[in-house]
């Protein structure tokens, strides 16, 4: 009978391994939407949450109207009743290294406002300056307390970039 569980133990081992050795490298999840005729978005979404364990969604985008760039945004969004975003403040972001950036709020040409709970952000600048993923803290202003902090992982900051290549 040991012998039995034994083999069944070494059967499921080898199994692991060989599903393992099969998995396909992580690549960047950019999302390509013609939302109009000459006006193309590349986007990458993904879900995080700050140190006060709230969710966030971050969606980067960068819009082409005509094949010119029309901006590269980060859109922070939070749970509605739960946060409400200063929009005179910028976004504050941390890298490892010591770098700090600062992301002023802006919006994009098509929108025209956004809930108290969605912060948008021009990144282009920051993004620009990143050469490597690498992990990063977001500090997002808040309305009448400390500031919410994200930290972001770098494939998270992998798919950024890859977000701000496409279409070039």
């Amino acid at each position: 009978m040991a012998n039995r569980w034994i083999r069944l133990l070494w059967a499921l081992t080898l199994l692991v391994l060989v599903l393992v050795g099969k998995a396909s490298p992580a690549q960047a999840n950019v999302h390509i939407y013609q939302e109009r005729p000459g006006q193309i978005t590349y986007r990458a979404q993904q879900s995080l949450r700050d140190s006060d364990d709230r969710a966030w969604q971050a969606v980067t985008f960068k819009r082409l109207q005509q094949g010119q760039l029309q901006g590269i945004y980060l859109r922070l969004v939070g749970f509605p009743g739960t946060v409400s975003i200063d929009r005179q403040a910028p976004l504050v972001v941390l890298a490892t290294t010591g770098q700090q950036w600062p992301a002023q709020p802006a919006l994009d040409p098509q929108t025209v406002a956004l809930p108290d709970s969605v912060g948008q952000y021009e990144v282009r600048s920051l993004l620009a300056g990143l050469h490597n993923p690498q992990p990063l803290e977001l500090q997002i202003p808040l309305q009448g307390t400390v500031p919410a902090t994200i930290q972001v992982a770098p494939f998270v900051v992998r798919e950024w970039l890859e977000t701000i290549t496409q279409g070039d």
